[in-house]
């Protein structure tokens, strides 16, 4: 069996590339964390309702009324849950810095919580970015915002910042 080595090509040109910028993958943030913590309080208030329904007394109750105790419990519980999970960490999407495709991918977990692109955009696609001193944003060439992004990490920052100078107008 012989060994063939290749010659470099357009190989060589994108490992280089993928060393010198490593790809950067960062999580949105939810617009308003006002709403996020009421999205929790409000959960949590129907899952303990669900709960307390069941330690009221019950005297003289028949059947038919635990029943329909059971079946309003459970429908708390299962709203309490839903309003719980609309917020939660792992539902929210990913932005995935490419710097060898030379694009920005937007991820979101399926229903088999496998990642799924439901966005993406060339580099050159792109007008502007602006860095601020705990965010970047994605501007379109319109001038209209694309995305905000949160970036807690200077080294996340940093990287983000080298990957995409010169492929993009940089705004300070």
């Amino acid at each position: 069996m012989d060994l063939v080595q290749g010659q470099g090509g357009d190989h060589a040109e994108t490992d280089g590339a993928f060393q010198e910028h490593a790809p950067v993958m960062l999580a949105f943030a939810p617009n308003w964390p006002v709403r996020a913590v009421m999205f929790r309080v409000f959960g949590a208030a129907f899952i303990l309702a669900a709960a307390s329904m069941w330690l009221l007394p019950d005297e003289g109750a028949d059947g038919s009324l635990t029943v329909i105790k059971l079946g309003i419990s459970v429908f708390f519980f299962f709203c309490g849950l839903a309003v719980l999970m609309r917020s939660h960490r792992d539902a929210q999407p990913d932005a995935y810095f490419d710097p060898i495709r030379r694009e920005v991918r937007v991820l979101q977990k399926n229903d088999r919580g496998r990642p799924q692109t439901i966005l993406r955009r060339g580099y050159d696609s792109l007008g502007s970015v602006r860095f601020a001193s705990n965010s970047v944003q994605l501007v379109d060439v319109d001038g209209s915002v694309l995305m905000r992004l949160v970036i807690d990490d200077a080294s996340a920052r940093a990287a983000l910042k080298s990957q995409l100078s010169g492929m993009v107008t940089i705004v300070e």
